[in-house]
């Protein structure tokens, strides 16, 4: 009896690891697809938000706030924060929300502009083209499939402002790790479901 919990103890943290590394390894992925290494001495961020019903940032947004700011490259000489989101869930948008937290909590004081009109992804992306025309590299910053799905939106939309993606710095090896193999298989729907469409 005592070999028989041991070997099924041992299956059980074998399949638990495996699966929290393969939520590693998709979100590593995405993190990869559709972007290039330009260079340049401007960039602009693009964070996009997520449904937020409060009057602060929520979890999800903080996180992608910080994610954000993260990815700005030091070494160039203009970095800009573009913020996404419409007030979809609540009396407030997510841009002005994920703007608060940006400045007062995380003393951001770089150049900032809010796309508060947004209802959904592909709205971020093309409601914010405007504020990227003019830098010379591009990222698309939220969780990695999601982040992915936006360079594929800016794309579509834009293929000579997508020839200028570059990664940001949404992906770390452990952050969310419990949580990246449900993250990696609700990205993974959306895609089929959109690709059906």
């Amino acid at each position: 009896m005592a070999e028989f919990v041991r070997k099924r103890t041992w299956l059980s943290t074998t399949g638990l690891v495996l699966v929290l590394l393969w939520g590693e390894w998709e979100n590593w992925r995405a993190s990869h697809r559709l972007v290039g290494s330009v260079t340049g001495a401007s960039e602009a961020i693009v964070v996009l938000g997520y449904r937020n019903a409060g009057t602060r940032a929520n979890m999800m947004n903080r996180w992608r706030v910080r994610a954000g700011l993260r990815s700005i490259d030091p070494t160039v000489a203009s970095s800009r924060l573009v913020l996404c989101g419409g007030a979809c869930a609540g009396p407030q948008s997510e841009a002005a929300l994920m703007a608060r937290y940006a400045t007062e909590t995380c003393g951001y004081s770089g150049e900032l502009v809010l796309e508060d009109q947004s209802r959904t992804t592909w709205e971020n992306i093309s409601f914010a083209i405007p504020y990227l025309k003019d830098s010379d590299r591009i990222k698309i910053v939220s969780i990695p499939l999601h982040a992915e799905k936006g360079r594929q939106y800016l794309a579509q939309q834009c293929p000579e402002l997508a020839s200028r993606l570059v990664r940001g710095a949404d992906y770390r090896f452990g952050e969310w790790m419990a949580a990246k193999p449900l993250l990696a298989l609700y990205g993974l729907w959306k895609q089929a479901r959109d690709r059906t469409r």
